[in-house]
């Protein structure tokens, strides 16, 4: 059986661009354990359905699980906003909606990273029409001076600066996700 990938180059060239470690595979999963001990907490008595925003999200969501111990559901929506691009194109699309029934359910919503909002937005319009009992959100990464929706983030892996990152399920053009640490494009 292979080794689990842990450890973090000192750097990733991507045409002319470089990107530098940012945070390291340890760091994200003690962080990881720390949100799933806090959701656990919270909702010990509720039966809450986790929704992943696929692509991105697929990595926190399998490792945010492991550390959730109270018994749950788990769901995905698949929206694209970003195509082959880094910058949002401000518009997104829902390309697989849920499978699960969320009328009076406690939903929290998975994310890999919040730049805009846009995308958080425009799952809670939809989700708002199906009223569930409750809502929250829970991202890896956050981005508060990307901010453009008035969004409520409920919990939070890291909040970084405004730059492009990627692995970790994070990806440049479709690649570079399965990296087991977060980079950041170097100036």
């Amino acid at each position: 059986m292979g080794k689990i990938k842990t450890d973090i180059k000192e750097t990733i060239v991507i045409g002319t661009e470089k990107f530098v470690p940012y945070l390291s595979c340890e760091a994200i999963q003690k962080r990881i354990t720390e949100l799933g001990e806090e959701i656990s907490e919270e909702y010990k008595t509720k039966l809450p359905i986790f929704i992943g925003v696929l692509n991105g999200s697929f990595m926190f969501m399998g490792d945010l699980m492991k550390s959730i111990s109270i018994n749950c559901e788990i769901d995905f929506f698949k929206l694209s906003s970003y195509g082959d691009e880094k910058i949002s194109s401000g518009r997104v699309k829902l390309v697989k909606d849920l499978n699960a029934d969320i009328t009076d359910r406690h939903l929290i919503i998975v994310e890999d990273i919040i730049d805009t909002g846009l995308s958080i937005n425009y799952i809670e319009q939809l989700i708002k029409e199906h009223n569930p009992a409750s809502l929250k959100v829970v991202t890896l990464l956050l981005k508060p001076e990307s901010l453009k929706y008035d969004v409520k983030i409920d919990y939070i892996g890291f909040k970084i600066p405004n730059k492009f990152v990627i692995g970790y399920g994070l990806d440049y053009a479709q690649k570079y996700r399965n990296l087991p640490s977060i980079y950041v494009l170097s100036d």
